[in-house]
């Protein structure tokens, strides 16, 4: 029998014999103290009064995809574009997420073209967004999602390496290519 359970069953013990006889008791254990006296209200504390480990809260979009550490680029364009509150808020989207390796493919000079010019990077930006948390498996459901950027997107144009990496405010999605959109 555990120790815990044993000083539990000797405070118990106490309480009713102190009761019964009328006759103040105490008992300590190992942080457990029972006090038993005639009239007075009966307690037993078991234990300390350890505070609850309440599971940290999710971290966003952005978090997370500044902690993955792939997402160095993706994370500067969104800083860039001036999309990190909208990122950051409670959503829900769900977001194609290029990987560094993916931007690394655009042809040479593409990235920094976008990045002078915000809003043309919002738009490029915004076109590998969703509304709505959707897992793998309602993405693969239709054939064509509707952007933030305003966009149809065509699903079976998308490359994803990995699937339904959950956050506070949507879903990621990996992929192997930034997707452009149709101007």
């Amino acid at each position: 029998m555990n120790k815990t359970l044993t000083a539990s069953i000797a405070a118990a013990a106490i309480l009713t014999a102190g009761t019964a006889w009328g006759a103040g008791c105490t008992f300590q254990k190992g942080g457990m103290t029972a006090y038993a006296s005639a009239g007075a209200p009966q307690f037993i504390r078991v234990g300390g009064y350890g505070h609850s480990k309440a599971k940290p809260a999710k971290p966003d979009i952005v978090d997370t995809a500044v902690s993955a550490g792939s997402f160095n680029t993706l994370v500067e364009a969104v800083k860039a574009a001036g999309l990190v509150e909208t990122l950051k808020s409670d959503g829900p989207f769900t977001v194609f997420a290029p990987t560094d390796e993916a931007f690394a493919k655009l042809p040479k000079g593409t990235l920094e073209s976008l990045l002078a010019d915000p809003d043309k990077l919002a738009q490029v930006l915004k076109y590998h967004v969703v509304p709505g948390k959707l897992d793998a498996k309602a993405v693969t459901s239709v054939s064509q999602l509707s952007t933030v950027q305003g966009s149809a997107l065509s699903v079976g144009d998308i490359a994803i390496a990995q699937t339904d990496i959950m956050t506070s405010n949507g879903i990621i999605h990996v992929i192997d290519e930034v997707l452009i959109p149709q101007s």
